[in-house]
């Protein structure tokens, strides 16, 4: 299969949602940096829905969509999720190897004002390196080498992005893993306080540090309430 450049990706997406299959309609590229290798994605056909094929060979970058809700309307997150293999080199409590095969990325507002001055540099060094703000606060669902699910990472590079593992291990490698989380409930165990709105969310498949290549694929993603 030919794969398309990523900058063709919008075009792919739109053109399929047109057709009547909506998973991932209104979903746009992000790329980590303009130096990094861009993930490819591209819809497919799989049981009879549509899903999202993602190739990550040495790359890293992601789609997302608007989310401007408040996880008190919605806090639970459900999604499915499938890779081809672990990445074998990755911790991601590491720089140099903080890589994973499959991310449910959410991105919340908040008042950066009242952070330390520690995290308001680190928003700062963002607006100069990548061009972009940094969101107050993220929060990621990875899928971890040896981590136990439920476990908080924090990433290496700044505590504005926290980790929370989704999925672990080689057990289900190969096989759709349905799952749902709590985010609202993770957001106050990862960051200790209450979310904001939901500014965007997406998903990133990357294998950047580690130099690895790695397939995998993602259902559609809903957030639900609680009942």
């Amino acid at each position: 299969m030919v794969k398309p450049a990523a900058a063709a990706l919008f075009f792919l997406v739109y053109a399929c949602s047109a057709l009547g299959q909506r998973p991932f309609e209104d979903w746009e590229p992000f790329k980590i940096s303009d130096k990094k290798k861009a993930t490819q994605y591209w819809l497919t056909q799989e049981g009879g829905r549509t899903v999202l094929h993602a190739v990550a060979e040495g790359s890293a970058s992601g789609l997302t969509r608007p989310g401007a809700f408040s996880l008190a309307e919605r806090p639970l997150a459900a999604w499915s999720w499938k890779v081809s293999r672990l990445v074998a080199g990755a911790d991601n409590s590491k720089a140099r190897s903080e890589d994973s095969p499959v991310r449910l990325v959410l991105a919340f507002d908040g008042d950066t004002g009242k952070l330390p001055r520690l995290d308001q540099a680190a928003l700062y060094l963002s607006r100069k390196v990548f061009g972009r703000d940094m969101p107050y606060a993220t929060l990621m669902y990875i899928w971890s080498n040896k981590a136990p699910v439920g476990s908080v990472i924090e990433n290496p590079h700044t505590r504005r992005v926290q980790m929370v593992v989704a999925s672990s291990g080689a057990s289900g490698v190969g096989a759709w893993q349905k799952l749902q989380r709590d985010v609202a409930a993770d957001f106050r165990r990862a960051f200790r306080e209450e979310p904001g709105r939901v500014l965007y969310y997406g998903v990133m498949s990357d294998t950047d540090n580690t130099g690895e290549s790695v397939e995998a694929w993602y259902g559609e993603i809903e957030f639900r309430p609680r009942k």
